[in-house]
């Protein structure tokens, strides 16, 4: 197979525009090009006032292969193709009783345990919230009539926090082993659109990945797996610095010398949990800040010129940073193009959004978190639950100022940036349910937090024309940019530093940021531990 690379051709082009540029880059005769598939296309908007190109990374199945490579030899835009295939590491002995547990079934226990399953060693995933179909009513029960269940909501469920979000699954994590290529197969395989192989900022939206999780879960089932709803772990068992079980809020204990963390990034009470019990923790950097909101159209204009709204191209989006003269970075977060802010809290009488797309991504509004950086050595350096203790104290100051009903307090940028309260909106009317009171958002955060927003706003208004705009609407708070702590790992066996035959994993650990990079590691840590418990059941090793 050969690679081709950088290959541009105009927007709306042709379908046979593709074959036809293949044969000319290699310069060979149509009857010697035997199949080509498209590993990636991305576009090229630099020149978006004048001409925006498609640009293609292909795979080609020609005739003489070796000798096309020899000729083109020089050529950096031709070599021969990775392999990016799948290939198991391990297979479960015959006659294996033990079962590794999974606690969490977010995008990393879910593949976790799905490669687990593959593999022959019948996982059991314990989910303390409910199956997609009943989360998705407990959820939208909180968005519309401002009642929260604190185990089924936007963090807990099947499918994690990722379910309701804008399904992004690009990522910019080192991939050497194509794992990324294997969660986006799996994800076709279960239902996703198969353009998702190839388009340069794949997506696939909340409503379509609820049937795509659910028919995973049945592949896991499938093949001897069992995930377990309702199931809390609220124990965790040790002994002599190995993991031996967990037990259930219930009471309910269950035996397993392998067990991987794959928690999400809300998991409070598992945290203070697994300190008690002296497993390693340590405070990781995050992120504090507002969604803010402005019409799509404006998003498009400044980032696609005169293609805006062009049906091959989809609602733009956009990344902006800026380093503030107070030293801190402040940066735009989870962009939804054509999306929506939504409620994501998971505790009573606290506060948090985040933002949600659906696949069409045709909503009125683009919305993105605009956050600044903080880190335990400046903001939090009480020990490692310190970062936990500063999200929850801000989000119960967020519920305050919101009115104390899951309503969250609003701003407009102008008056934001004038330092005056909100009263009335503009033409920018805010997504977020159950709904936005205005007011003043600079009680909402740190002063040093506000002092830099304040700043950055106009520097990206610089950047996108429109975006500093007086009635653009920002929404309070964001906290759960990523998780406030780390499980450390072991980087080789990636188990737990001190708690052997424990896997930490994913975002909730501090190893992942988003679906892509949670599903990549949900398969590092299978393979980990499939491999560990092939080496003691064969006398090889030690877990």
């Amino acid at each position: 197979m050969i690679r081709i690379t950088e290959l541009a051709l105009p927007l709306g082009h042709a379908p046979d525009a593709l074959p036809a540029a293949i044969l000319r880059l290699l310069g060979i005769p149509a009857a010697d090009l035997l199949d080509f598939t498209v590993f990636k296309r991305s576009y090229d908007a630099r020149k978006k006032n004048s001409e925006i190109s498609f640009v293609y990374i292909l795979d080609v199945e020609v005739r003489h292969e070796a000798a096309v490579l020899a000729r083109l030899a020089a050529d950096r835009h031709v070599g021969p193709a990775p392999d990016t295939s799948y290939h198991p590491v391990a297979h479960a002995p015959a006659g294996l009783q033990e079962r590794p547990l999974i606690i969490g079934f977010g995008p990393c226990g879910l593949f976790a345990a799905l490669l687990l399953a593959q593999m022959g060693f019948r996982p059991i995933v314990l989910e303390r919230g409910r199956d997609v179909r009943r989360r998705t009513k407990d959820t939208w029960a909180l968005w519309r009539k401002k009642q929260l269940d604190p185990e089924s909501n936007v963090q807990f469920g099947e499918g994690g926090a990722g379910l309701f979000s804008d399904g992004k699954l690009y990522s910019q994590i080192k991939d050497p082993k194509f794992y990324g290529r294997k969660v986006m197969q799996e994800f076709v395989k279960a239902g996703a659109p198969a353009e998702i192989l190839y388009v340069s900022k794949p997506h696939i939206g909340t409503f379509r990945l609820t049937g795509v999780v659910s028919a995973m879960r049945e592949q896991i089932i499938a093949l001897g797996g069992e995930v377990r709803f309702e199931s809390r772990v609220s124990d965790l068992l040790i002994e002599d610095g190995r993991v031996a079980g967990v037990q259930l809020a219930d009471g309910e204990v269950l035996a397993s010398r392998h067990v991987v963390l794959a928690l999400g990034h809300s998991a409070r009470d598992t945290f203070r949990m697994l300190h008690a019990r002296g497993v390693f923790v340590e405070p990781k950097p995050f992120a504090i800040g507002f969604r803010i909101e402005h019409p799509q159209s404006l998003i498009d204009k400044a980032r696609l010129g005169k293609y805006a709204g062009h049906s091959e191209l989809g609602a733009a989006d956009y990344k902006l940073v800026h380093h503030a003269c107070n030293g801190r970075a402040v940066y735009s977060f989870c962009m939804c193009p054509g999306g929506t802010v939504v409620a994501a809290t998971s505790e009573v009488g606290r506060l948090v959004t985040n933002g949600m797309s659906q696949y069409s991504r045709n909503e009125r509004n683009a919305n993105a978190g605009i956050v600044v950086g903080i880190s335990p050595e400046q903001d939090f350096p009480d020990g490692p639950l310190a970062g936990v203790a500063l999200q929850e104290r801000l989000e119960e100051q967020a519920f305050a100022l919101g009115g104390g009903d899951y309503c969250a307090p609003g701003q407009l940028v102008g008056d934001f940036l004038r330092r005056t309260p909100s009263t009335a909106l503009g033409k920018v009317l805010p997504s977020y349910k159950p709904g936005v009171r205005l007011g003043d958002l600079a009680e909402a955060l740190p002063a040093f937090a506000i002092e830099a927003i304040r700043e950055a706003l106009p520097v990206f208004g610089r950047q996108i024309q429109g975006f500093d705009r007086d009635d653009a609407v920002l929404t309070g708070i964001e906290t759960r940019t990523s998780s406030p702590l780390r499980i450390t790992r072991d980087p080789v066996s990636l188990q737990s530093l001190n708690t052997r035959g424990l896997y930490p994993a994913g975002e909730g650990a501090g190893y992942a940021g988003g679906i892509l990079s949670a599903g990549v590691d949900g398969i590092r840590v299978a393979e980990a531990l499939a491999r560990a418990m092939l080496a003691e059941q064969t006398g090889e090793g030690r877990a």
